[in-house]
């Protein structure tokens, strides 16, 4: 079992940057893939970006280039955000599945970002 804690978000100018943070706990946590989500007013959630190991992430084409994610050892996972745009607006939220499923069944609370123009 995996528990995830998320921190950071908020209000930011389009341009600007931010960086949300995901605290994976639990014994197994090594077994299991990390990712982001988002989910915009309206849309369906979307995934954002994965972390598989330290030479293998996921990163959706409409933040390749702008979004990053990173694990540290401590089984945190980032989510740099920058040249943030309007429509990065949504609930972020952090996952994780487990290690050659195909389903994210873990998921954290959810952390607002929103980007003013």
């Amino acid at each position: 079992q995996v528990r995830l804690q998320e921190s950071g978000g908020g209000l930011v100018q389009a341009g600007g940057s931010t960086r949300l943070s995901c605290a994976a706990s639990g014994r197994t946590v090594s077994n299991f893939v990390l990712g982001w989500f988002r989910q915009a007013p309206g849309k369906e959630r979307e995934i954002v970006a994965a972390i598989y190991n330290a030479h293998a992430t996921y990163i959706t084409d409409a933040v390749k280039g702008r979004f990053t994610i990173s694990r540290d050892v401590s089984n945190t996972v980032y989510l740099q955000m920058n040249s943030l745009k309007p429509e990065d607006t949504a609930i972020y939220y952090c996952a994780a599945k487990f290690r050659g499923s195909e389903t994210w069944n873990t998921w954290g609370q959810g952390t607002q970002v929103t980007v003013s123009s």
